[in-house]
């Protein structure tokens, strides 16, 4: 009987209990809510891309009534998220009646200008668009470039915010033809990275640069300064610097010479061998020719005779004729030889 009895009241405390949970819980959806706290978490800067008025116009159009009871809180959650300017969003109610909600915002690691759009990127590679209420002040990069470097540009930009020398030298990074710029404060001259591996190496090789000659030359004696070998430092001079003007005029010069002297040594080895040859086989029948030419001279002394005879005169004439046509003999000769 006593097991009987301690059952009996078991069973009615359950039973009172229940039904006076269960008025609690009507009395509790039937009131209406009286607050709505929202609260944006902040990380190391502020950012104020959502507004606090957009989030109470979305828990007025999940709960029209104002009661506790009808605020559907996994569909606000979700509406929340949805939001490209929100990380994560996280919905509950108080027994107090008061709703909270709790966002985290996307902080943009470097604004990206795209094939003519501008959008921000986090850290998590993820993009969402601008903002009209705010503005946050990042790295503006520019290019095409690829959703799967996102993460890797990231970390640049990390470590540029972080130093205190690359933060003062640089202020955008520019992607051209495959290979990633920095550009710099100045203006007059970029960095060229190339690609996004060895970074630290990349920007320590730039310091030392700065640090041991660039300190001591004017700015806008470069145009462009390129790291992206290994070990090698390669500038590209500004030709719109006065300065620049003898040493841009000197270079072209200095190659033209070099390629006109090559030219001359090519042409002249050619030219040599066969006039060497010429000289060789005209002097040959020269020393044949001075031979019959020594003789004629001999037997040209006749012509001074002219108080002689007419006969001798005709004689002389043969002779002369023979003379003249054994000299065509021997020309000719010498000329088929």
């Amino acid at each position: 009987m006593k097991n009987k009895w301690r059952i009996l009241k078991i069973l009615v405390t359950v039973v009172l209990f229940g039904f006076l949970l269960s008025f609690s819980l009507k009395r509790f959806n039937n009131a209406k809510m009286e607050n709505v706290s929202i609260n944006m978490s902040q990380g190391k800067t502020p950012v104020y891309f959502v507004d606090e008025k957009d989030i109470k116009e979305l828990v007025k159009q999940f709960n029209p009534t104002k009661k506790i009871g009808d605020v559907k809180i996994p569909e606000l959650e979700q509406k929340i998220n949805e939001i490209p300017f929100v990380d994560s969003a996280n919905v509950y109610m108080n027994l107090n009646g008061n709703l909270n909600v709790d966002i985290r915002q996307r902080v943009p690691i470097f604004r990206l200008n795209k094939n003519g759009k501008d959008f921000y990127v986090d850290e998590k590679g993820v993009e969402f668009p601008i903002s009209r209420n705010f503005s946050y002040p990042c790295m503006l990069v520019t290019g095409n470039v690829a959703a799967s470097e996102y993460q890797s540009l990231g970390q640049l930009v990390e470590k540029i915010d972080t130093d205190d020398f690359s933060k003062k030298y640089f202020v955008g990074i520019s992607k051209q033809k495959g290979d990633y710029n920095l550009l710099t404060s100045d203006g007059h001259y970029k960095v060229e990275i190339g690609d996004l591996d060895n970074i630290d190496f990349k920007v320590k090789g730039f310091k030392t640069f700065v640090e041991k000659y660039l300190v001591y030359q004017n700015p806008e004696k470069y145009k462009k300064i390129s790291v992206k070998y290994n070990n090698q430092i390669v500038t590209t001079l500004n030709p719109y610097f006065k300065e620049n003007d003898s040493i841009l005029r000197n270079a072209p010069k200095i190659e033209l010479k070099s390629e006109a002297a090559s030219q001359k040594t090519e042409v002249k080895k050619p030219e040599t061998k066969p006039e060497i040859k010429k000289e060789i086989k005209r002097s040959e029948p020269k020393k044949e020719v001075k031979k019959p030419e020594s003789k004629q001279t001999e037997s040209s002394k006749p012509k001074k005779v002219e108080k002689k005879p007419e006969v001798k005169k005709t004689v002389t004439k043969k002779k002369e004729t023979t003379s003249k046509t054994s000299d065509k003999k021997k020309k000719a000769k010498v000329v088929v030889e």
